[in-house]
């Protein structure tokens, strides 16, 4: 649907986000120049006495040739909800059900729950007291998701309690962000830098070296318990193999502890492996491996910047078994240029026959900044109701392996307004995955792009602190970095003990 002219009658930036979301989730364009079939749309949201929020919604819309719509909707929130947040749920809302009632656009899987962590409202109404099937009442009622994605979350936030459990003030986790590439894939919009020669190299290692001691100090300083290390990127086994060792060696040497019942490492691409790598993170008592192959299909592989083929992905799965890496994850994408169900259905019987610990399933997002983005037009992209048939099929795959869903998060943007979701077999479940998602833990960054999040739990808040995305930003001003980490720690706990 093309519209002229939009008019709200709010300036408030929430307001205008949460409008927004709803208007590109039925992709209603407006501003447009030629080509529209609606002269104006007026959205009126009005606040009503109470004490609990109560909002009027009013549409109006005006034809090309003359036609009228009137439409309004008058919805009371909860008394459990923070008035705020009630305020702007019930904007969207009404704003959902006029849009679906008067042009019937198609049902969304998530209906407006468009939030990166949907689990985080199902862990505060559990937390309420609210029982599993209340729970799944009110997300079908509430939020007008559908009884899929409902009992999926729900279920998933459910079999995310022990994990969460174990977690208290002092228990942590560490990021270390490896900011590095052999070649940039299509789709990507990540902070990742081509690979520097040897002088490039050395300088990022001696800042890297700077930024990881003052982690280390506060993790003494402060008592902090490190329950588990993830080393992502970027690709970190694009590192050359002795500075692969030597940043793996300094991470191990500076976390690793008692406490410790994961560590990580995205390993990514079979181009950037190497059998020295591999021995590297066993001796480092790596417990968990990323392979991310995003699809078996040769073709996609090369139109998607991917130089190596299938097969190579199946060598490097064997030679990280084969070395006794004790997990393995592997991640796809639904919706790449060019694919349909059959090839996901081709991938799938081949990563199951693999034998993963782990999959995570990732719907494509048009990001900004990435290569697809910016030439759009140059691709054919599958549609959503393909991409949600890509989607059930690759679960179908992973629910006849014996995994169920353990971690979720959404994206702006994403193919057929699906998830990523990581599925496991039990006894699988990421730590690190579930923490980052559900906002439970501080988890402090380390390297290119990190971000730092930490948890001020008397105050029950969550402050962020960010390494610069730019790779010569980071390296000039890392002493500004580790003080803004510094200070956000010193003020979530009180100083050091």
């Amino acid at each position: 649907m093309k519209i002229k002219e939009f008019t709200l009658n709010s300036e408030d930036q929430v307001v205008v986000k949460v409008v927004r979301e709803v208007l590109n989730l039925f992709k209603i364009e407006t501003g447009c120049e030629e080509d529209y079939s609606w002269e104006t749309l007026n959205i009126e949201n009005n606040l009503k006495p109470g004490d609990v929020p109560i909002v009027e919604t009013i549409i109006t819309m005006k034809g090309t040739a003359g036609e009228r719509v009137h439409l309004t909707q008058t919805t009371a929130g909860r008394s459990d909800e923070r008035f705020a947040a009630g305020k702007h749920r019930l904007i969207k809302l009404n704003l959902y059900q006029l849009f679906r009632k008067e042009f019937g656009f198609e049902a969304a899987p998530w209906g407006i729950l468009h939030g990166v962590r949907p689990t985080k409202i199902v862990h505060r109404l559990l937390d309420g007291g609210l029982s599993r099937d209340e729970v799944v009442e009110r997300l079908l009622y509430d939020y007008e998701a559908s009884e899929e994605k409902a009992t999926t979350i729900v279920d998933m936030a459910i079999r995310q309690l022990p994990f969460l459990a174990k977690s208290d003030e002092k228990t942590i986790s560490i990021y270390v962000g490896i900011p590095f590439c052999l070649s940039r894939c299509l789709y990507c919009s990540f902070p990742a830098n081509i690979l520097p020669k040897e002088d490039g190299l050395n300088e990022f290692m001696e800042v890297f070296h700077k930024d990881l001691a003052a982690v280390k100090q506060a993790v003494a300083d402060y008592g902090f318990k490190v329950q588990s290390i993830y080393v992502g990127g970027g690709t970190p086994t694009s590192l050359p193999d002795k500075y692969f060792r030597e940043m793996l060696s300094a991470v191990r040497e500076a976390f690793y502890c008692e406490h410790t019942i994961e560590f990580t490492v995205e390993a990514g691409r079979p181009d950037s492996m190497s059998l020295d790598k591999i021995q590297t993170m066993v001796d480092m008592n790596v417990t968990r491996v990323s392979v991310n192959p995003q699809t078996m299909q040769p073709r996609t592989l090369k139109r998607i910047g991917r130089n190596h083929t299938p097969e190579a992905i199946v060598t490097m799965f064997n030679d990280l078994r084969s070395a006794g890496i004790p997990e393995i994850n592997m991640d796809l994408i639904i919706g790449l240029p060019g694919e349909g169900v059959a090839d996901i259905e081709d991938t799938m019987k081949k990563i199951v026959a693999l034998g993963p610990d782990d999959i995570t399933l990732h719907s494509l997002a048009l990001k900004r900044g990435s290569v697809l983005k910016m030439n759009l037009e140059e691709y054919e992209l599958p549609d959503d109701k393909t991409c949600r048939e890509m989607f059930h099929t690759a679960m179908s795959y992973i629910d006849k392996a014996g995994m169920k869903p353990y971690y979720l998060y959404r994206q702006g943007y994403m193919s057929g307004q699906l998830e990523n979701v990581g599925c496991c077999r039990k006894g699988a479940e990421s730590i690190y995955n579930i923490q980052i998602m559900e906002e439970h833990q501080t988890i402090l960054g380390i390297g290119g792009a990190a971000t730092s999040k930490v948890v001020n739990f008397r105050e029950k808040r969550l402050k962020s602190s960010f390494n610069a995305k730019d790779l010569i930003t980071y390296l000039r001003d890392i002493d500004v970095y580790i003080d803004k980490r510094a200070k956000l720690i010193a003020e979530a706990y009180g100083g050091p003990q």
